[in-house]
């Protein structure tokens, strides 16, 4: 028998092994990022880029931009920008994952449009697939609703197909693209958007 805490989608064929698989699931909570968590911010950053590229990426490459562009100390900086929201997702307190928000400069193809862009969306290793980066991006639709924003957008690499899959999951269209300087290597980006009116 099943205890009160599984919950059962309604039709589900496998009550049984959803509860089993319930009890499994690991229990994620999301919150704002302070001043106070810009180290673990800056850490989950550079860990999150490293396990997403470095398989893909050549190791001078990749320890150029972690040493030149993305070092600790610039992503510490970061989190108290004024125009940059940072979230946090936690398990077992535990940082799993963040999502970072930026509400500035749009590419041209949004130029007067009302837009709000998911400057980074990231879990750790293990735990993709299990619901960290679903919440993310649940709360970052969230908070850009309550702003009063009509689109969502985001810049994606084209080789990071998972990641494609995911934004494409979500209800998010290809409208562009632009580069991305990763060492010497000059990457293109899709660039991805998301009506929410």
């Amino acid at each position: 028998m099943l205890g009160p805490w599984v919950r059962v989608p309604a039709g589900s064929p496998e009550p049984l092994l959803w509860g089993f698989l319930h009890l499994f699931m690991p229990d994620i909570s999301i919150r704002l990022a302070t001043s106070k968590d810009a180290e673990i911010i800056a850490d989950l950053s550079r860990q999150t880029f490293y396990e997403t590229f470095a398989s893909r990426n050549t190791t001078s490459d990749m320890e150029k931009f972690m040493n030149e562009q993305f070092t600790r100390e610039k992503l510490i900086q970061e989190v108290n920008e004024p125009w940059l929201v940072f979230f946090l997702a936690v398990s077992n307190n535990e940082p799993v994952g963040y999502v970072k928000l930026r509400d500035g400069a749009v590419p041209s193809e949004l130029v007067g449009q009302s837009c709000i862009e998911i400057a980074r969306i990231y879990s750790i290793e293990r735990m993709i697939g299990k619901g960290v980066g679903k919440k993310l991006m649940q709360t970052s639709q969230d908070v850009a609703k309550e702003r009063k924003k009509q689109i969502l957008w985001l810049a994606v690499w084209k080789e990071n197909q998972r990641a494609i899959n995911f934004y494409n999951q979500w209800g998010f269209e290809i409208f562009g693209e632009q580069g991305f300087l990763l060492g010497d290597d000059l990457q293109k980006d899709w660039l991805m958007k998301k009506l929410l009116v």
